[in-house]
């Protein structure tokens, strides 16, 4: 399994007791779906190795409190201690509609209802309290346009397309020289 096959879950934060348990802080606006896990991969060094659960449960509103097999004491578990933790790609449910995961749609074209066409989506900066569409378009240029559902009118699968319509003037702050 490598990392362009999975996705990230969560970072191991602490340990939770002396019988090897750990908190896995979750990256996710649905934890819930989290709690039913057979088995992670955890990224230690440049391997992703999988570990498999023996129980887990949600710990406040964020927080996933796992018993990993063959993980039994603080010792155990402190080696796991600020490593990242991911799924496959296989395992996230399709989505339809509006919706959709920040990895597919890297690499669609996006599309302004009244500019026309925008640039390719390259990345997404959820650095943000709100996530961005990073856009380059075919010069070169960098434009940024908010990930809000009222921007966005349409998500087109078949073509790789988002149709968006942004408020006047965004698109030109980001051409103007």
């Amino acid at each position: 399994m490598t990392l362009k096959d999975c996705f990230y879950i969560g970072t191991i934060v602490s340990k939770f007791s002396f019988k090897g348990e750990v908190l896995i802080k979750l990256d996710s606006d649905d934890p819930e779906m989290y709690e039913e896990m057979e088995s992670v991969f955890i990224a230690l060094g440049n391997n992703l190795v999988p570990f498999f659960i023996e129980k887990s449960t949600l710990h406040k509103s964020d927080l996933l409190r796992v018993k990993f097999e063959e993980i039994e004491t603080e010792a155990d578990a402190e080696a796991l201690l600020r490593h990242k933790v991911y799924l496959p790609l296989a395992v996230l449910p399709k989505l339809s509609g509006n919706k959709f995961y920040y990895h597919e749609v890297i690499g669609f074209q996006v599309e302004d209802v009244h500019y026309g066409v925008v640039g390719k989506i390259v990345g997404i900066n959820d650095s943000t309290s709100q996530a961005l569409f990073e856009i380059e378009n075919e010069n070169g240029n960098e434009i940024l346009i908010p990930m809000a559902d009222e921007f966005i009118e349409k998500i087109d699968r078949a073509y790789k397309k988002i149709i968006v319509k942004t408020p006047e003037g965004l698109i030109d702050l980001y051409l103007e020289n």
